[in-house]
């Protein structure tokens, strides 16, 4: 069952401007399945993939010979196994100077985005994946989030049908067997990412380690990144901590998103709040076995928080879009605190978080601050519970997370 891909219009569109498209995301998000969704429109499009040791081995050994057996316009999947073939597709590129010729996938991305960078400059679209979205999952047309996009809305969301997305995440096989169990899944999901994207960087002996640390992680979501305490709880240096919280953003697991730095604001807070890309996995590697107990546990704000946060990333990435230019939070020295702000054409969108269905006024109470940041403020949103958008004052209205 193939479930359609927002950003498919945009791998469209790359594909006739650039020679090479590449596609980047952590380990069974759907970046094949998308491309052989391409396929299926184009009988000349070729697949191969770098899984197979054979193949993988002539790509590696004669790169001139694997191109020539293997004609454009082509499918590479799991290129970072073979980064040698890159300066090749280049010369390639140059030579024949047709856009389309090649779609490249990749999940571990650590060393290989700057080989990509180096050999392909200018000849390479690059599109970022994650797991579904809402939106994707519903079978529904989404657009990036902006406040004053918002149109009236209605929402019958609950929130224990809420819970229940974020405990089984947007991973597609998870979405497609709504019989198999999250523990499942996940547990096979983390054997796989061990055994084939992190063996290379880290030796045997700290896998238990890395996975205490990577649970450490899911554990402080939402929250803004203290690598030292991380380390002191996994037993491991600061150093090792900040190498492996690496792995983590590079392979597509985690997202950082990083605070609003202006020249105007002295005391701000420079360090990133973390998010995982996939609430299931999140939730599985804190131990929540059902959503109900999520739902009523301490941590349930936090994971509400990733859900929502997550969903906006998605929405951006999915149409192409650079989030690090445009999402930030705000934290400063005396606590005040704008969960996520959107900087759109020189506006910052202020959007504040809560679990509950009517968080009134008070939520809005750190907006405020904007009126000494230099960009000028937009219309501002308190994603929540909410049956139906409803306006708090002139600039700001309470948003269900479904318009999200």
């Amino acid at each position: 069952m193939y479930i359609q891909r927002t950003m498919e219009n945009k791998l469209k569109y790359l594909s006739a401007h650039f020679p090479v498209v590449m596609v980047c995301g952590a380990r069974q998000v759907g970046k094949t399945t998308l491309l052989h969704q391409i396929k299926s429109e184009n009988e000349q499009l070729q697949y191969v993939t770098l899984d197979y040791p054979r193949l993988r081995m002539l790509a590696r050994e004669d790169p001139e010979l694997f191109l020539q057996q293997y004609q454009p316009p082509l499918i590479i999947d799991e290129i970072q196994y073979v980064p040698e073939l890159l300066p090749y597709i280049k010369i390639r590129a140059d030579q024949t100077r047709r856009n389309g010729m090649y779609f490249l996938t990749g999940s571990q991305m650590f060393h290989m985005m700057k080989n990509v960078s180096e050999s392909l400059a200018g000849r390479v679209g690059i599109l970022s994946m994650y797991s579904l979205s809402r939106a994707e999952i519903e079978g529904k047309q989404s657009s990036p989030f902006l406040p004053d996009k918002i149109g009236p809305s209605q929402s019958d969301d609950t929130i224990t049908g809420i819970f229940e997305k974020i405990f089984r995440g947007g991973m597609p096989q998870m979405i497609a067997d709504k019989d198999l169990l999250a523990e499942d899944y996940f547990g096979a999901y983390m054997q796989t990412y061990l055994e084939r994207d992190i063996r290379d960087f880290i030796t045997i002996k700290d896998e238990s380690k890395f996975l205490k640390f990577i649970s450490c992680a899911a554990a402080r979501t939402s929250q803004e990144v203290n690598l030292a305490d991380i380390a002191k709880d996994v037993e491991i240096d600061r150093k090792t901590a900040n190498g492996w919280l690496s792995l983590l953003v590079s392979s597509g697991l985690v997202y950082l998103l990083h605070p609003y730095f202006g020249n105007t604001i002295k005391r701000i807070v420079k360090r990133p709040k973390l998010y995982f890309m996939d609430t299931g996995l999140a939730c599985y590697l804190t131990f929540w076995n059902n959503p109900r107990a999520l739902e009523l546990s301490a941590m349930s704000g936090a994971m509400f928080e990733n859900y929502v946060v997550s969903e906006i990333i998605k929405g951006y990435v999915n149409q192409g879009f650079d989030v690090r230019s445009r999402l930030c939070y705000y934290r400063d020295n005396n606590g005040l605190e704008i969960d996520l702000m959107i900087l759109e054409n020189g506006r910052l969108y202020p959007i504040e978080i809560k679990k509950s269905a009517d968080p009134g006024k008070n939520a809005l109470k750190n907006f405020s601050i904007l009126n000494s940041l230099p960009e000028e403020t937009g219309e501002g949103a308190v994603i929540c519970m909410t049956p139906v958008v409803m306006p708090l004052d002139k600039k700001n209205r309470l948003v269900p997370v479904s318009c999200i």
